[in-house]
């Protein structure tokens, strides 16, 4: 027989019951090559994140007396570790810190998401505290705040101060507050600029006033941005540790955990009671920012209706 015109010979169809390649059943179910490019990115996570915790975590649990969890009981027993203590006060540092930030962030955010002159010059002011560091930070509080900076001269002149502003608790609040504004600025500023601006203009042709339109509208459109946001500023401000020394007083008023942590490795060389530490720090911060999503769930659900 001759062959049908326009026909291939090496086009013959499969024969019943054949199983289509591996690559075409892993491509049907989404994996292909492409999916090579997250093998750098599963490496860094497993090297650096990954097996210091598990590692951290195991040895917590080897502590040199008491038991499996030796570690653990003396970091909250011991008079010594103040654990509790420390506990409390890391929260009164990063609790504050964070809603300021982003409480703060909000009414800026909402002016400058609009197109208008000066808009880049003045959020590259607000950013500025990014590129400081925590070390310029400290010596530019010192040199202001401090017991003869700027300020106490200034009140000297009519007869007032000084002022105990930092080497304290204060002082580790104003260093969270400049580092971690700009963070929460910026990522509100990008949900805020998500919003579809249509649906506060429809509120308004609708006799909705300003506070209305951000009370019903803005603000649950807001809330997972806020959630987010919060958390990260938070935990930013939870791992103080450069400040609670430098601008703080870390034997009394500012020994916040990592401060612990940190004492127990480096001068009383007890490994398993650092992890110990790292591990409650840990804890505790997950707890918050499960409170926090907890109350994100009770708001808006939906979209954000960005502008596309």
């Amino acid at each position: 027989m001759t062959q049908a015109p326009g026909r291939s010979r090496s086009a013959a169809p499969e024969k019943p019951g054949t199983r289509p390649a591996l690559s075409h059943r892993l491509a049907e179910r989404g994996i292909d090559r492409l999916l090579l490019l997250l093998v750098p990115a599963l490496l860094f996570a497993l090297v650096l994140f990954v097996y210091p915790f598990v590692y951290g975590l195991g040895l917590s649990f080897q502590p040199r007396e008491g038991g499996l969890f030796g570690a653990y009981v003396k970091f909250f027993t011991d008079p010594s570790m103040r654990g509790l203590e420390s506990i409390w006060i890391t929260l009164k540092l990063a609790v504050p810190a964070a809603v300021f930030n982003v409480a703060a962030s909000i009414p800026i955010a909402y002016k400058m998401r609009g197109k208008f002159r000066g808009k880049r010059a003045l959020t590259t002011v607000l950013v500025i505290p990014i590129t400081l560091g925590t070390v310029l930070t400290a010596e530019g509080l010192l040199n202001f705040f401090g017991q003869r900076g700027w300020l106490n001269r200034f009140l000297e002149i009519f007869g007032f101060g000084p002022l105990d502003l930092v080497q304290n608790y204060w002082g580790v609040l104003w260093s969270l507050i400049i580092s971690g504004f700009p963070f929460a600025f910026l990522l509100i500023l990008s949900y805020l600029s998500g919003i579809d601006p249509s649906l506060e203009a429809a509120a308004q042709t609708l006799g909705a006033d300003w506070k209305q339109r951000f009370r019903k509208i803005t603000l649950p459109l807001l809330a997972p941005g806020l959630a987010i946001t919060f958390c990260l500023t938070f935990v930013l401000a939870f791992s103080v540790f450069p400040s609670a020394i430098l601008v703080g007083d870390p034997s009394g008023s500012t020994r916040v955990i990592a401060y612990v942590a940190y004492n127990a490795w480096g001068q009383q060389f007890d490994y398993p009671l650092a992890s110990a530490a790292a591990i409650v720090m840990g804890a505790v911060e997950l707890l918050v920012i499960i409170l926090v999503l907890l109350w994100r769930s009770r708001m808006y659900k939906g979209s954000t209706g960005g502008k596309g």
